[in-house]
């Protein structure tokens, strides 16, 4: 989890409980989280739906408060920081929703969701207008439509605009839930494209939160791959891609179509027994043992920690017998 440089953002065995409904059991959505985002760095957060990434991205910005665990953020713990504290790093902390449209508010205009966030931190209205404008340009939009109501853009266009409002007040961490998910594909990359050339010319740091683990290879730096609320591997995305260590990360990535056709009839794909248990009731041990290939006695027994794959690799996994895939 270490990064080249000091890190902007430590998340450290961070868990949130949500109680259960009548006489049910409390939900451990996110279940003892630890990484690392480097200045300028994209980490990409991976899953089948339902792993508690999202709740890991809302923790991060303080939309939730952790139940338990440390968020530390450029060397300061904030995950107890009250409403008042938390008002001048929200400048610094902020997200993309998955629907671009049902994250703007209706009826307001353009102007007035992007200068927002400028408006609530006491800039003038006449300046928050104008960084508006730039907004819309810099995002690849025009400048001259910021009257218009977000009904009036096409899906495309209304992230651009979601992406513009979480730029307004400079921030250095941008945590994208799903971005591009709810958009077409031919969209998704004009998206992607947009993101990367952001990060290069303002700096950005990245939690790149994603069930696509085609559009996670072309934007991240760094990989973590999620399931039941924990990280079971974190890595280098070209070593977590060319030699998955952790036997989930090995089934997600069989199902990445491959661009070769010959490739992919070649190929055998893992499928995975049955459904993820429900994170309600965990099985004990290793959560994923009841659908995993591999699994032995002390992986239903005994749950594994986040160790370094092997000597000298910047690679973790959570496995009792990490490898290639069988």
């Amino acid at each position: 989890m270490t990064a080249t440089a000091a890190p902007l953002l430590s998340v450290r065995d961070a868990r949130m409980t949500f109680p259960g409904r009548r006489r049910s059991a409390p939900v451990r959505a996110v279940d003892g989280v630890s990484f690392d985002i480097a200045p300028g760095e994209t980490l990409g957060l991976v899953g089948e739906s339902g792993c508690g990434k999202s709740t890991t991205g809302r923790m991060i910005v303080r939309l939730l408060e952790p139940t338990a665990g440390s968020i530390t953020y450029d060397g300061r713990d904030i995950s107890r920081l009250g409403r008042r504290e938390l008002k001048p790093l929200r400048r610094e902390l902020q997200m993309v929703f998955q629907d671009p449209h049902s994250s703007l508010n209706p009826r307001q205009t353009v102007s007035r969701i992007i200068a927002d966030p400028l408006l609530v931190q006491g800039t003038s209205q006449a300046e928050a207008r104008r960084r508006a404008a730039e907004l819309m340009e810099l995002v690849g939009l025009i400048p001259e439509h910021l009257d218009r109501y977000p009904h009036e853009f096409s899906g495309g266009q209304a992230q651009r605009i979601g992406i513009a409002r979480s730029l307004a007040t400079g921030p250095r961490l941008v945590v994208a839930d799903e971005p591009v998910s709810a958009l077409d594909v031919s969209v998704q990359a004009q998206i992607v494209n947009l993101m990367e050339r952001l990060r290069r010319e303002l700096g950005l740091a990245y939690l790149f939160i994603a069930h696509d683990l085609s559009v996670v290879k072309r934007v991240c730096d760094r990989v973590a791959v999620m399931y039941l609320g924990r990280i079971v591997e974190i890595g280098a995305k070209e070593r977590v891609y060319a030699a998955p260590a952790h036997p989930y990360t090995q089934a997600l990535l069989s199902a990445v179509p491959l661009p070769d056709p010959a490739a992919e009839r070649a190929r055998e794909r893992i499928t995975l027994a049955g459904d993820p248990p429900s994170p309600a009731a965990p099985p004990p041990g290793c959560t994923f043992h009841p659908r995993c290939p591999k699994a032995q006695e002390i992986c239903r027994t005994e749950a594994p920690l986040l160790r370094v794959a092997a000597p000298g690799e910047a690679r973790e996994v959570a496995c009792h017998f990490p490898g290639t895939a069988a």
